[in-house]
């Protein structure tokens, strides 16, 4: 499964990634443990932050 990271994320391993069918985030630090989330819930925390 691929991850994508914020475009504004710099060369820095201090980043959040969202796998790519948004069922999951993971810290870049810990590329091993994947913390599990729910769809609807990913993007309701894309919509807001994007206002």
């Amino acid at each position: 499964m691929e991850w994508r990271k914020s475009s504004r994320s710099t060369g820095t391993s201090n980043c959040v990634e969202l796998r790519q069918d948004l069922a999951a985030i993971r810290d870049t630090k810990r590329p091993d443990v994947e913390l599990p989330t729910p769809r609807t819930a990913v993007r309701t925390l894309i919509s807001a932050l994007s206002r």
